[in-house]
């Protein structure tokens, strides 16, 4: 399964910016909700963890799903449970998470991709749990590689999160309780090494002009629309990249125009 190999290097490609962090910019809150290094990391690892079990531990899973549904009951927020769970820090944090994540995809790789596991929501394909695994490890380490003052360099494993946004464009509408329009707008990228990446067919739901990066920050809600290269033409289209989610859980709000950029220094 392929999906395992490009989350194995989405993890060495953000393994190598948090090396690079003093001991103390561990602690200091980065623009993703003012998440710190180790909240991100924990969280990370916390759902790595979580995914493994739901093929390899199904026990296991269910015991942390049970926690997690405690805390929220408690009215706590996840990171406090991830906190309690995963205690290490800093490098030794770092260590743990690019440790088992990469031990994880090498497992992962013999996988049938069509086996089913349970999960947090509904069941889910292998597949697509390693590449949710991979979209969750690009959208948090936005933040990381933000506060770091660095652009990330892309390859063509960015394709899977760009058809994870693409396959969720029914969800970032159902999500919130509006009805799913009838097409989709036609989507036409330009991949990290020049790829033409197209979907949809052109019609009256609107066009997505852009690059293939700014198109999975907006599903992965780590930039605003405004914030990226992309042009939306469509009341369908506009719509959706003002309200893109490709994840998970209760709806999100996009970041506000420009929340989120590159930091010019670290401190």
């Amino acid at each position: 399964m392929t999906q395992a190999l490009d989350f194995a290097e989405e993890v060495k490609t953000l393994e190598a910016v948090l090396r690079q962090l003093p001991e103390q910019q561990w602690q200091r809150p980065t623009q993703f909700k003012q998440w710190t290094p180790n909240d991100i990391v924990r969280h990370l690892h916390f759902w790595n963890e979580a995914a493994d079990w739901s093929v390899h531990a199904p026990q296991a899973l269910q015991r942390r799903l049970a926690d997690m549904r405690a805390s929220a009951a408690r009215g706590e927020g996840m990171r406090v449970l991830e906190g309690l769970q995963v205690t290490a820090s800093g490098p030794a944090l770092l260590a743990l998470w690019s440790r088992f994540a990469l031990d994880m995809a090498e497992r992962w790789h013999a996988l049938d991709a069509s086996m089913r596991v349970d999960w947090a929501g509904p069941p889910m394909s292998v597949r697509s749990s390693i590449t949710a695994r991979q979209m969750e490890t690009w959208a948090h380490g936005q933040a990381l590689f933000d506060q770091c003052g660095q652009e990330r360099a892309e390859s063509e494993r960015l394709r899977n999160i760009v058809v994870l946004g693409v396959n969720t464009f029914g969800w970032s509408h159902q999500v919130r309780g509006w009805q799913v329009p009838q097409h989709m707008p036609r989507i036409e990228l330009t991949g990290p090494q020049g790829q033409s990446w197209s979907f949809g067919e052109p019609g009256d739901a609107g066009l997505i002009q852009g690059s293939a990066t700014g198109f999975a920050q907006v599903v992965t809600q780590t930039r605003h629309l405004l914030d990226t290269d992309l042009r939306v033409e469509g009341e369908v289209a506009k719509r959706w990249m003002l309200n893109a989610q490709c994840f998970a859980g209760p709806p999100e709000q996009p970041p506000a125009p420009g929340l989120r950029c590159k930091s010019t220094h670290m401190a």
